[in-house]
């Protein structure tokens, strides 16, 4: 995962409440074995309809997407959060998320930024009265900065610091693999034959 520090970039206005994972990254497109081609079905349903902002060519390349509260709930599908990226959104700013999709997100290195519902409708607001307005999300200071002013988003530090440094969960843990081996090796072995003496034999009873 590569370090991020600041996202800048144009707008995706999608300010509705309760999007979850179902309609960013609808089911039928979830069987593939391949972590690739997610971007072209990313809100596949809504799609259908012509007005749709993701349809509007003003917004096309566009790097930042406000939501409403609640962004990403639903189930636990880590393919939303790769349709969205592989779509080209590299970060989303919105008055709440559901935690299991921050948490992916954070695996994946995308940045989401906690603002409130008034910052959120006047990022919208602005991005649909002039398309090419470019936002820049600093998660250093984490501070939005934008044509219309300034306001700073929440993040919690573990999320942060992770972002900034590029890691993810595996690689903190290869970090500290020889404290887990220093640890194992001192463990006494009974604690390691905990759940065989606890079930002596997985055999069934007749």
């Amino acid at each position: 995962m590569l370090p991020v520090r600041t996202v800048r970039g144009h707008v995706i206005p999608l300010y509705r409440p309760d999007i979850d994972t179902d309609q960013i990254m609808p089911k039928q497109f979830l069987m593939s074995t391949s972590q690739t081609g997610y971007g072209a079905h990313v809100f596949q349903d809504w799609r259908r309809d012509p007005t749709f902002v993701l349809n509007d060519p003003r917004f096309r390349g566009a790097r930042i997407m406000v939501a409403g509260r609640n962004f990403g709930s639903g189930s636990s599908r880590e393919h939303a959060v790769w349709g969205l990226q592989q779509y080209g959104i590299d970060a989303v700013l919105a008055p709440s998320f559901s935690d299991i999709f921050v948490g992916n997100c954070v695996q994946n290195g995308l940045l989401t930024g906690t603002v409130s519902e008034q910052a959120a409708q006047n990022l919208v607001e602005h991005a649909f009265a002039d398309p090419q307005a470019i936002l820049e999300v600093d998660l250093v200071a984490q501070c939005v900065r934008s044509p219309c002013g300034d306001l700073r988003f929440d993040i919690s530090p573990a999320h942060r610091e992770a972002l900034l440094t590029g890691r993810d969960d595996i690689t903190t843990i290869l970090e500290r693999a020889s404290k887990i081996d220093a640890y194992e090796r001192r463990r006494p072995e009974w604690s390691s034959n905990t759940v065989s003496h606890l079930h002596p034999s997985s055999s069934p009873r007749h």
